[in-house]
């Protein structure tokens, strides 16, 4: 995506409301740390300060990391809405065992490979419509800021040396497992966490490892090595943010050891460590279980978006809400597909409209009169709208109701222009539609469905989508079109009818429309339960327990 256009989004995105709005309702976000909704206040008014565990970068993100992505993008951009001036920091992991063993399996360094991945990763962000973070720091860049943390936890006597490894200990720090409930005893091997018969408790975790031979490794206090996992986060979100800040956020996996363990790092550093709100996006799960890299039941985000258009595997991602699970399912990426391709169909012939009849809108500068209808319909949409993402982003419930009838409010204004009326009575229909109009857009904005490009534009890439998915070329389907015109121009109907089922079939809707055969995307009738892959192509295969 052109840099220019994403710089556009944040711009539309940065777009505060008007504060009678903000004042209509509280924005309550779930907060992990008490398991229960709160209303969100900011350490300091009209300033939201937010952290988000990002990937390590030493392959093509999955899914599940575009689900993590999606999720603090919606809220990054709601926050936006409401008017707050937001520092979003998310983090790049390009120091870690797995990059380290990639790296070697490929000759190539460390640092390099992950740098690549870095910006593969963005490169996916951008076509999902995520806005960039105010910061992207990643570890390697911040060795100083870590190395400082760690001197404190050993000063204040949290963390101990075992030749050249500096270890936390976790019976120094009494409120360890608040966030988790989770005992000391569950952070075992496995997850990060090394056995180690030098440890004073089992449960010790890394804050620096010292350097093997063939790994990167930087100086420090305690010897050449490089930095724990847990150890980064810590360090650069007080770095950028403080100590205390607002919000904290990653995937639910991250909650132990992970969080758990900066919690420790952050309040054995600084006494007056403070996170207001620890927020969770749930996982993606293939069959019912976890999607990952460590199971190879994943898909990439590439391997979907070759596929699918990027802003319909949006839409999946937020048809359901943040923290449920989300089973991956291509017929709900067709159906993402098709709800994504009927909303820009409807604003494209809204906007083609709208730009033939200019003329006739009067530019007087009074307030838009519009019908009754139209004014119930904005009222309905907005307040359903702000009810929805003020109760913890549940952006699932937005995509319906009151957003469809919207749309279908256009179409049917759509046919009334069509039809012989008076000026006024036209005028008012005029006006109406450019006020639904830009009523949905707004939403469209916050909830980053909004494309960069023309309707048009996208109309056009979801239909080459559907072509590649059906195999075929467009040239096939107008020949298909041009040969069922013969037939029906011989009074083959049955024929006809079998010739549009096995294009629906595919993906690709015949539709009549008087002497004109027209096309366009649909859900298949059948279809397979797995992505087919394009040619060279490797699918990770199914969990053997599928």
């Amino acid at each position: 995506m052109d840099p220019s256009k994403q710089e556009t989004n944040q711009k539309k995105a940065s777009k505060p409301m008007a504060k009678k709005e903000t004042q209509e309702f509280q924005f309550v976000v779930y907060n992990t740390m008490t398991q229960q909704k709160e209303v969100f206040k900011p350490k300091i008014p009209g300033k939201v300060r937010m952290y988000v565990c990002g990937v390590t970068a030493y392959d093509f993100s999955h899914l599940g990391h575009a689900r993590a992505a999606v999720s603090f993008d919606v809220l990054y951009r709601y926050l936006k809405h409401l008017g707050y001036e937001v520092t979003y920091v998310r983090n790049f992991t390009d120091v870690d065992d797995k990059i380290i063993r990639r790296a070697n399996e490929t000759g190539e360094d460390p640092i390099s490979l992950s740098d690549r991945y870095c910006k593969e990763y963005n490169i996916d962000m951008s076509d999902l419509q995520c806005l960039s973070p105010t910061h992207e720091p990643r570890v390697s860049d911040h060795m100083e800021q870590i190395k400082d943390m760690i001197t404190q936890i050993i000063n204040k006597d949290f963390g101990y040396v075992v030749d050249g490894d500096v270890f936390f200990a976790v019976d120094k720090f009494p409120n360890y497992g608040k966030l988790s409930g989770q005992k000391l005893e569950n952070n075992r091997a496995g997850e990060r966490v090394a056995v180690d018969s030098r440890k004073r408790n089992p449960s010790d975790f890394a804050l620096w490892k010292a350097a093997k031979p063939g790994e990167p490794s930087w100086d420090s206090p305690w010897g050449p090595g490089r930095p724990g996992w847990h150890i980064e986060c810590s360090a650069m979100s007080a770095h950028y943010l403080s100590f205390k800040f607002d919000i904290h956020g990653g995937g639910l996996d991250l909650i132990f050891p992970h969080h758990e363990n900066e919690i420790a790092q952050s309040c054995a550093a600084c006494e007056e460590s403070d996170v207001s709100y620890w927020m969770h996006n749930g996982h993606v799960t293939n069959n019912n279980e976890k999607m990952s890299k460590s199971l190879g039941n994943f898909f990439t985000i590439r391997q979907i978006t070759e596929r699918y258009h990027p802003l319909a595997l949006r839409y999946f991602l937020i048809n359901a809400h943040y923290r449920s699970p989300l089973n991956y399912s291509v017929v709900q990426l067709e159906g993402a597909s098709d709800a994504v391709f009927y909303i820009y169909q409807t604003l494209k012939d809204c906007q083609d409209a709208l730009l033939q009849l200019q003329e006739e809108m009067p530019n007087d500068g009074k307030p838009a009169r519009i019908s009754p209808d139209a004014k119930e319909c904005i009222s309905k949409l907005r307040n359903e709208f702000q009810v929805k993402m003020s109760d913890d982003l549940s952006t699932s419930l937005i995509l319906t109701g009151a957003f469809l009838e919207a749309l279908k409010l256009v179409n049917n204004l759509l046919t009334m222009l069509k039809k012989k009326q008076q000026k006024q009575q036209r005028l008012l229909v005029i006006k109406s539609l450019k006020e639904i109009e830009n009523e949905v857009t707004k939403v469209l904005d916050v909830l980053g469905l909004q494309p960069p490009w023309s309707y048009n534009e996208v109309l056009l890439q979801l239909k080459e989508k559907a072509l590649t998915r059906a195999g075929l070329v467009e040239d096939d389907v107008i020949r298909l079109i041009n040969e069922r015109a013969e037939v029906r121009r011989n009074k083959d109907f049955l024929k006809s009818d079998q010739m549009r089922a096995h294009l629906q079939a595919k993906g690709i809707a015949l539709m009549d429309v008087g002497t004109e055969t027209i096309w366009r995307p649909c859900v298949p009738v059948q279809q397979d339960s797995e992505i087919v892959p394009s040619e060279g192509q490797k699918v990770p295969p199914k969990p053997e327990s599928a």
